[in-house]
């Protein structure tokens, strides 16, 4: 530790030394003679050719200091990393990422030894928080992921499966004093069926919710009595009988209580909350020297924007990160190398489309519109806010009957069950009310919050045009929900898959397919007696990030390719499969879990006899957040005051965007398809007119931010649709078209989507 201290000591002198004031070079001028004897980076940098690995000590411009091999300005083999705040790194590097086997130590005192793979912890590994807790297992991108061995402080121990960070799977606690559970847990907590064996003899089987018996269970004693029943912290849930043994039946003592086992048995049975690391290895950046041969010799030629279209322009600096001197014949420079990218080749700085104001038109008064969202603000408040049974997941199966709908008459006067209102007098139509109030508890989606983002004093906004089925889509102003109106052929579609649709959402929580949360129609009164059915879904590009590319992606290729220049494409423009220029990587666990996810969505939908769905892609590029770029509006507490170039929206600050960038906390609640770090690598066809539907790589790489979800899953293959194949398939390859039998756009959907989505090597 002493000698660490007097490295810091002698590099953060010459960094002093080094810094430039309005006083002029400041510092004590023998400190800097004794250290930069040692390394002068522009003469280090000569004397090797590149690609050439070679040893080297260097003490970096802002303290840091590294000893160990190099390449081309990178670390590249074994070294050392100490960084000014006490951190240090000692292990195998890869062109400027900790890859490999390696050892990262805190100043807190905190230890991680095991595998690395880009800067992550990743693979096998054993980390030491400063309290005392370890941790002995499986990780994947900073967090625990798959089985794990981990010893409290206190004395616990858990041994069982893991995932994003927190138990879940099978596993097996055991407390200090001896008391052992042995089941399913979910969400790092006791959840699902299992074991809890007490140091007394006592046993509890059955089921658990929130780490306490709910539901069917048994608890036995050591002398042979037990209690059967339906278990919950509620007295009043609780029912069951007891059966004593035959000493207490020799005694008499016929009576128990189950809430003692809330009581007293679990008090000393509180599982210790996970730790949290204050800083990853992945966010310690690397400073490294540059010199001005080496930027002579990396300069870049002449690229391909984002989407394969040459630059006319120099590429906008502001959007890369520093990394080679800004120009040739300057001093040496101190860049930074991020150490949650990879370390694999790099593309320049990338082009980005130009900043879009907010999506759609406010809906305000004298909108053509205006009146149809009073209608539909009001059916919303009635149907949701209303009181009615509690929800339940257990639904009969009269609730999907697609009669099962209820109509409801908003004279402008009020009624006894609707409010007075300015608009005119219409009738108001719930479908399937049950299911979509069980959906919405399914989400996870409050009601207050669902009427407050669709009803509240903020008006919808209207996107500019119509899709290409025709249908008008509306905004709420948080962005959190999409309105959609609907021709009837799709609300006969949905109300006939709904059953099928509420199994599979229900039976896995990834599921990629479109969130429903409401279905309903208006019917406005006078001659025209005009119905409008709209559905009600979540917006998947809802975040905190800028969406800076967004794609809409079948597998086909006819009449798949944007027709706008490049200069009027913007971040709101939906690209399509031959405008696609990236493959996108997936870490292991998360594209073994795609493959999967998509697989059973494809293989509902196929049996519901859809098609023409589409994979909706959405990319926040991570190399401008360091730009200062805007955030939509789907923040609730934004932390400064500054909005969007319209001044309509706030925004979060630099701070918390790098934070949200970076919180192991919020990647541990990422699920699949939101918030998701990966990569692209740029890919290029090999020529334009033989539409090549997937280009080839080129092995320049961004480290991205994805959104995706499966979207437009209501078209049934009807006549309409047959009949469009048969005239397409007359005029270009019948393989080409988008109408194609739902079997067989299931497989060349899937086919496709394999090829642009592969696992991250």
């Amino acid at each position: 530790m002493k000698a660490w201290e007097a490295t810091v000591r002698k590099t953060q002198a010459v960094a002093r030394k080094r810094a430039n004031t309005i006083f002029g070079t400041y510092g004590p001028s023998h400190v800097e003679e004794e250290i930069i004897d040692q390394v002068d980076p522009e003469e280090d940098n000569e004397d090797h050719p590149s690609g050439e690995v070679y040893h080297s000590e260097r003490f970096l411009p802002n303290g840091d200091y590294y000893s160990g091999y190099w390449v081309d300005s990178f670390p590249h083999g074994h070294g050392k990393y100490w960084w000014t705040d006490g951190c240090m790194y000692v292990g195998d590097w890869f062109r400027g990422k900790k890859m490999g086997k390696g050892t990262f130590s805190w100043p807190s005192g905190a230890r991680y030894e095991g595998n690395f793979k880009s800067g992550y912890m990743d693979g096998e590994g054993t980390y030491t928080g400063p309290n005392g807790d370890s941790f002995r297992g499986s990780w994947v991108m900073n967090l625990k992921h798959g089985h794990g061995l981990k010893e409290y402080s206190n004395g616990d121990v858990y041994d069982g499966e893991w995932s994003r960070g927190l138990q879940q799977g099978h596993g097996k606690y055991t407390w200090k004093k001896g008391n052992c559970y042995v089941g399913e847990w979910k969400n790092g907590g006791i959840c699902g069926q299992g074991k809890m064996y007490w140091t007394n003899g006592n046993v509890y089987e059955g089921n658990w919710e929130d780490g306490m018996p709910k539901g069917n269970g048994t608890l036995k004693w050591a002398d042979g009595s037990f209690y059967v029943g339906n278990w919950s912290k509620d007295q009043n849930e609780q029912n069951g009988t007891f059966y004593p043994s035959a000493s207490l039946l020799e005694s008499g003592n016929l009576d128990w209580d189950p809430q003692l086992v809330y009581n007293s048995d679990l008090m000393e049975c509180s599982i210790c909350p996970n730790e949290k690391v204050s800083i990853l290895p992945s966010q310690k950046k690397l400073a490294v020297w540059r010199s001005s041969k080496v930027t002579e010799n990396n300069v870049r030629p002449r690229r391909m924007s984002v989407d394969g279209r040459i630059d006319a322009a120099p590429v906008d600096r502001e959007f890369g990160r520093m990394r080679l001197s800004d120009c040739a014949g300057t001093p040496p420079r101190m860049s930074y190398i991020d150490d949650a990218m990879d370390g694999y080749i790099r593309g320049s700085p990338i082009r980005l489309p130009k900043a879009a104001k907010r999506q759609g038109e406010t809906i305000s008064k004298g909108h053509k519109n205006y009146e149809l969202m009073l209608n539909l603000q009001l059916g919303i408040r009635h149907a949701v806010g209303k009181a009615g049974p509690v929800p339940s997941l257990d639904l009969k199966t009269s609730a999907f009957d697609p009669k099962e709908k209820y109509w409801t008459r908003f004279p402008p006067e009020g009624s006894k069950s609707t409010p007075p209102h300015s608009s005119s007098e219409f009738r108001w139509k719930d479908y399937c009310p049950k299911v979509f109030r069980a959906l919405r508890m399914l989400f996870k989606v409050d009601a207050a919050d669902y009427m407050l983002s669709i009803c509240g004093n903020d008006a919808l906004r209207e996107l500019c045009s119509p899709g290409k089925s025709g249908s008008f889509f509306y905004l709420t102003n948080d962005d959190r929900y999409m309105i959609k109106t609907m021709k009837k052929a799709e609300v006969k579609v949905l109300l006939r898959m709904l059953h099928a649709y509420f199994n599979h959402v229900r039976a896995f929580e990834n599921t990629l397919v479109t969130k429903y949360f409401g279905l309903h129609c208006v019917k406005l009164t006078g001659p025209a007696q005009k119905k409008v059915r709209f559905v009600i879904m979540g917006n998947l590009f809802c975040t905190n990030y800028t969406i800076h590319r967004r794609f809409d992606l079948k597998g086909s290729t006819f009449g798949r390719m944007t027709d706008k220049p490049e200069s009027e494409i913007d971040a709101t423009t939906t690209l399509k499969d031959l405008d696609l220029n990236f493959i996108f990587r997936l870490q292991k666990t998360w594209f073994q879990e795609f493959r999967r996810q998509v697989d059973r969505d494809c293989e509902i939908l196929e049996q519901e006899r859809v098609m023409d769905y589409s994979l909706l892609v959405g990319l926040h590029f991570r190399e401008a957040s360091s730009a200062g770029d805007q955030t939509p509006p789907c923040c609730r507490t934004p932390t400064d005051n500054e909005g969007f170039e319209d001044g309509s929206v706030p925004r979060l600050s630099q701070a918390d965007r790098d934070q949200l960038l970076l919180d192991p906390t919020g990647l541990a609640g990422r699920s699949l398809g939101v918030n998701m770090p990966a990569r692209v690598e740029r890919t290029e066809r090999k020529n334009d007119l033989d539409f090549q539907l997937v280009g080839e790589p080129t092995g320049e790489f961004y480290d991205v931010i994805l959104f995706f979800g499966i979207i437009d899953i209501l078209q049934d293959y009807d006549i309409t649709k047959k009949l469009e194949h048969a005239y397409k398939s007359i005029q270009c390859d019948p393989n080409s078209i988008s109408a194609v039998d739902p079997k067989a756009y299931s497989r060349r959907f899937r086919d496709y989507i394999f090829k642009v989505f592969t696992e991250d090597t």
